[in-house]
């Protein structure tokens, strides 16, 4: 199987569950920058919710800007903030002391462009679940390979996306789940904090 994603930073269980099962996955990258996805958003659990951490870019002069000329930001000390809320909500939690070395890396160094930290994420999570990183960057935005799932807009933290029919968070103890109950589908640190080893064996059990 062949899929075709978005790129995301930190990015929800839904889309680890898609390259858990495909052959190879590609990830696009001559696409325009699309606001509120989680292209440069993900979303953690704190203690009176989620929490929506974002990823702050440089707008061009033009109207549009494809996804991997797209450059960070650094106007603000976003990296430190982040971090900060990330230990805040995640500092009690099970695993968190045990991969927060690997992590925190990508809260101090500068990366130019937002599709570039984005993979270099997504290649130390890999490691850490222990998921081969089968990713294939696109040539061309028109041209999705035959026979491949597309789910660039289908990952979406938007409330009008169409459900996934082979997705079902399988439930997991959380941080604040006595006080909030269970958040699904938030960004993939949650479940690697909470989880550690045991999150490929969620991951298996979300897929329909």
């Amino acid at each position: 199987m062949t899929i075709l994603l978005s790129t995301a930073t930190f990015a929800p269980v839904q889309f680890y569950t898609k390259i858990l099962k495909a052959d190879s996955v590609y990830i696009e990258q001559f696409e325009n920058f699309i606001k509120q996805t989680y292209r440069n958003r993900y979303t953690i659990l704190g203690g009176n919710g989620p929490i929506d951490l974002i990823v702050p870019v440089v707008k061009g002069r033009g109207p549009k800007t494809l996804i991997k000329d797209l450059l960070i930001s650094y106007d603000t000390d976003w990296q430190r903030n982040h971090w900060r809320t990330i230990f805040s909500a995640y500092g009690s939690s099970p695993y968190f002391e045990f991969y927060a070395d690997d992590l925190i890396p990508y809260f101090e160094k500068k990366f130019k462009f937002l599709s570039e930290y984005n993979l270099a994420i997504h290649e130390t999570l890999c490691e850490l679940f222990e998921i081969e990183n089968n990713i294939v960057l696109t040539e061309d935005f028109e041209k999705v390979p035959d026979g491949t799932l597309n789910y660039r807009d289908r990952i979406s933290p938007k409330e009008k996306t169409p459900p996934d029919p082979y997705f079902h968070p399988l439930e997991y103890t959380q941080v604040f789940s006595d006080k909030l109950g269970f958040s699904p589908n938030l960004s993939i640190l949650d479940l690697l904090f909470n989880e550690g080893p045991n999150s490929y064996s969620i991951l298996e059990g979300s897929i329909i």
